[in-house]
């Protein structure tokens, strides 16, 4: 089954990557990577709330910390766009040992651990719109340099390319996450903390790992953001939408499993182009799409929709094999 997995990793990958053979829309290439960079959030949010069961409300922190680093790094200090990549990665990373640490060595979990988080979120967004070097309330706006050197680049496939390059090692390391002994202890301790203490989990370490790769892969996402739309303000950067999405796409999708993310990102949104594109430009008829989405999941397919594919498959088999 885990070959299988990567199989299909390997094949959703390469078709996006040809996808530019045979679209050439540029209204389907900033779709596209609109979805990618959410599905690279998403998947941080799955390590840590789906794989490992720790729920998160304010992923926007980490989301915010990557675009917002780099932003400051290139604007403030003439730092070259790479390397604000690595160090706004690094800095999402430290900021989710820190959380972790204030949050689990505490012993909160379940709702008070999401609340926590979503303060955490509101407390930088406050901060990022009050202080001078984050811009204040006009927010950051990262000078046009198209060049390799910038991370920046003339044509929107190219960006597409390194928006799916980054999807594609996310992906992978959550594989190899969920196969490996702390991906067992990760799911042991979202099943029953206490029966996974009791059997010699390190759980404090177990939890600040996850979150601290989870912050990672979110300020990944966020750099990726930046770097796009050369903007970056509160309400952007640790705004709820990003929260909340982070969220959806894995609840959608399938929470905790590694294509969980992709899968519903690319639903939440493609119902939600195909919507406007019936209904018009109609303020918020996408967050009614998601609202939707997110009830029929949940009375229909708690397990998402690659679970409630699973379901359906097993049972042809069964039917198969009578």
């Amino acid at each position: 089954m885990t070959g299988r997995n990567y199989i299909w990793i390997v094949a959703i990958t390469l078709l996006l990557a040809l996808s530019p053979l045979v679209i050439a829309s540029n209204t389907f290439f900033n779709f596209l990577i609109l979805v990618l960079i959410i599905s690279l959030a998403a998947q941080g949010w799955n390590v840590l709330g789906g794989i490992g069961g720790q729920t998160s409300f304010g992923h926007a922190m980490f989301f915010g910390m990557g675009a917002y680093t780099t932003s400051i790094l290139q604007l403030h200090l003439g730092v070259n766009a790479w390397l604000g990549l690595v160090v706004a990665v690094a800095a999402g990373a430290l900021f989710g040992l820190v959380v972790g640490f204030l949050s689990f060595r505490a012993g909160l979990r379940g709702s008070y651990f999401a609340l926590v988080t979503l303060a955490f979120a509101e407390l930088m967004r406050i901060l990022a719109n009050s202080l001078e070097f984050t811009g204040g309330a006009a927010g950051l706006l990262l000078k046009l340099d198209p060049g390799f050197a910038n991370m920046q680049f003339s044509d929107r496939t190219s960006f597409m390319w390194l928006a799916l390059a980054f999807v594609f090692v996310s992906l992978v390391v959550t594989q190899r996450l969920a196969d490996s002994r702390f991906g067992a202890h990760l799911v042991a301790v979202r099943e029953n903390e206490d029966a996974a203490r009791a059997l010699g989990v390190d759980v404090l370490a177990v939890k600040l790992k996850a979150i601290t790769l989870s912050g990672a892969m979110t300020a990944a996402a966020g750099v990726l953001y930046a770097q796009y739309f050369l903007y970056i303000d509160a309400a952007i950067g640790f705004g709820m939408w990003i929260s909340v999405e982070a969220l959806l796409a894995p609840m959608v999708g399938g929470r905790g499993l590694v294509l969980g993310p992709l899968v519903g990102a690319f639903t939440l949104h493609g119902l939600g182009e195909v919507t406007k594109g019936f209904a018009g430009r109609i303020p918020g008829i996408d967050l009614i799409v998601f609202a939707l989405v997110l009830i029929a999941v949940v009375a229909f397919a708690s397990e998402g929709i690659l679970g409630l594919l699973r379901k359906f498959r097993a049972r042809l088999f069964r039917k198969g094999g009578a």
